[in-house]
């Protein structure tokens, strides 16, 4: 897929960490920024940054990021980039510890945060016909899991994954959806005296940009995250040349093959 060069990008979580340093970046380019995010000091220092608008925004509220989207479209007319990116980090404690209340309250931003954003812009960016990208910020715990005792933040980033993959099927080929793969990089995310071991924001906003301007459909940096990939997946394999039948024999039962089967068939008595 050729590069495309974002002349105007909608950030959530734009007031801190990956989001902060991906909108400078963006602005320093030339490019036309707003970042959401809660209201605090960060967010009132990100105001005063150049070609930045700040915009509060809860984005568990579908409401508020349906005026975020709003007002992104009536200041620039048409959106080239759309980051969801606001997230927290996870409660912490075994899973049967867990308060499930504040388990779906993580949800209500680290993935219904993200599928509001995808709601709210995907229609409108569809709808204004030129080449843009959606991004939904995922991480290493998409894939495996890095940290032990944060279920309620691995299973939201699994379920990012999913949701993403899903979009790009619904989209139509001018709009992008893709991964971001955050490893482990210093922001606010967690206590400093952890995060300080991360890889530099800067560094990591280095290694992502190219890759989300070429559109890609995951952007990575952390090497060492296929080791812990490939645990999961050798494990998984295992199994199924063990157990499952082979798939030759099992094409039969294959969903996109079945489907695509009858939509030749249904079309044939057109």
């Amino acid at each position: 897929m050729s590069d495309f060069n974002p002349s105007t990008a909608v950030i959530t979580g734009g007031a801190s960490g990956i989001g902060l340093a991906l909108a400078k970046r963006l602005a320093g380019q030339g490019a036309h920024v707003i970042i959401a995010d809660l209201e605090g000091p960060a967010f009132e220092r990100a105001k005063a940054l150049n070609n930045i608008t700040a915009i509060a925004c809860d984005v568990s509220d579908l409401a508020q990021v349906e005026a975020l989207a709003d007002a992104a479209f009536e200041q620039f007319g048409t959106v080239d980039l759309v980051l969801n990116n606001a997230g927290q980090g996870g409660v912490h404690g075994p899973m049967w510890e867990v308060d499930p209340d504040a388990a779906r309250a993580h949800f209500d931003v680290n993935f219904w945060g993200i599928w509001n954003g995808c709601r709210a812009f995907a229609p409108r960016l569809i709808a204004q016909e030129t080449p843009s990208a959606i991004y939904n910020t995922g991480s290493e715990n998409s894939w495996f899991c890095a940290v032990k005792q944060t279920a309620a933040y691995i299973a939201a980033k699994h379920a990012v994954l999913g949701m993403t993959e899903s979009l790009r099927g619904d989209l139509p080929p001018h709009v992008h959806a893709g991964l971001i793969v955050p490893g482990w990089v210093f922001t606010p995310l967690g206590p400093e005296r952890f995060m300080q071991f991360g890889m530099d924001v800067e560094e990591y906003v280095e290694i992502i940009l190219p890759q989300i301007f070429a559109r890609r459909r995951f952007v990575v940096s952390h090497g060492y995250n296929e080791v812990r990939i490939n645990e999961r997946m050798d494990e998984l394999s295992a199994s199924y040349s063990e157990f499952a039948l082979p798939a030759k024999q099992d094409a039969k039962h294959d969903v996109q093959l079945v489907m695509a089967q009858m939509r030749k068939a249904a079309a044939r008595k057109t």
